[in-house]
């Protein structure tokens, strides 16, 4: 693994109507994530903030366009990272970004990807109730929804079913649930760790992408339990424990696999005296190499 940290910041808020989320990169810095980071021996490097429009100022139709565009960005700063040879840190935002931060990681090569989510976000604008890209961004990885966002970077699908694990699902449409089932992603459900432990989830999930000999991990913070990380737009009671996700995270880092990871959906405005930024700084510390011992 790389010693040194880039730090991309995505504020993003085009992907779903509730505002606030493109001030989670700044509350995550607040939060002391590059310090943090340092402490443990890593050079760490933050590159800022990409200039992307707040959704006020963008008109319904122009939505896509400008994710789209957003996302080009964000590709091409993950392109630039793994050919630079260190370890990209993208910062949302909602759950947009991935579409250009997965995208860019895998320009050169697959990489696995540990979808750590409340929802599955494998919507497309078929079944989506709501319209809200943030919930295709997996689906749009895998080749589905609009082309302009499935064709970012270069073109088709940046990643197959089997790439993908999705842990701590627990919340979906019912065309999603149709759609995820027959897709062939594996995916763990909060039921599948209350019945099986996170251990054993943790070590499949790395059992199933190890061959990738990378993986990128995508941590939307509403995978938490909302009364531990209650600054998120879409709170999904019967979450993760605190540690459950640091174990998870823990388990992640023991694979030495990690290559790139993002944090998305951290809302100030509902947040709790940056709780939940607090939170994503110590599970992305945990995931770096910190140990109890």
């Amino acid at each position: 693994m790389s010693q040194h940290i880039r730090i991309i910041g995505v504020p993003i808020d085009l992907g779903q109507a509730r505002r606030g989320v493109n001030m989670g990169p700044d509350a995550i810095r607040y939060a002391n994530l590059a310090e943090s980071l340092s402490r443990l021996g890593y050079q760490v490097e933050d590159k800022g903030n990409l200039h992307i429009p707040v959704r006020d100022t963008v008109e319904e139709s122009q939505l896509s366009g400008e994710i789209a565009r957003a996302s080009v960005a964000c590709y091409e700063r993950a392109r630039e990272a793994v050919t630079d040879g260190v370890l990209p840190i993208f910062l949302g935002g909602d759950h947009t970004i991935a579409i250009g931060s997965i995208g860019g990681v895998t320009h050169e090569k697959p990489c696995g990807v540990v979808w750590i989510d409340a929802h599955a976000d494998f919507n497309t604008p078929a079944t989506s109730p709501s319209g809200n890209v943030h919930g295709m961004s997996l689906a749009t990885l895998l080749g589905e929804g609009h082309d302009e966002l499935v064709n970012c970077g270069r073109k088709g699908p940046k990643i197959g079913p089997k790439d993908v694990v999705l842990v701590g699902i627990r919340d979906l449409d019912p065309l999603e649930r149709e759609h995820l089932t027959r897709s062939g992603i594996t995916a763990f459900t909060m039921r599948d760790i209350d019945e099986m432990g996170m251990s054993f989830v943790a070590r499949e999930t790395v059992a199933q992408l190890s061959h990738h000999g990378r993986i990128h991990v995508s941590l939307d913070m509403d995978s938490l339990d909302p009364p531990g990380a209650p600054g998120v737009g879409t709170p999904v009671p019967g979450g993760l424990t605190y540690r459950e996700a640091h174990l998870l995270m823990e388990i992640l880092a023991d694979s030495n696999l990690l290559s790139s990871m993002d944090i998305v959906e951290i809302n100030p405005i509902v947040d709790t005296s940056n709780q939940t930024a607090i939170l994503a700084v110590k599970l992305a510390v945990s995931l770096f190499g910190k140990r109890i011992l």
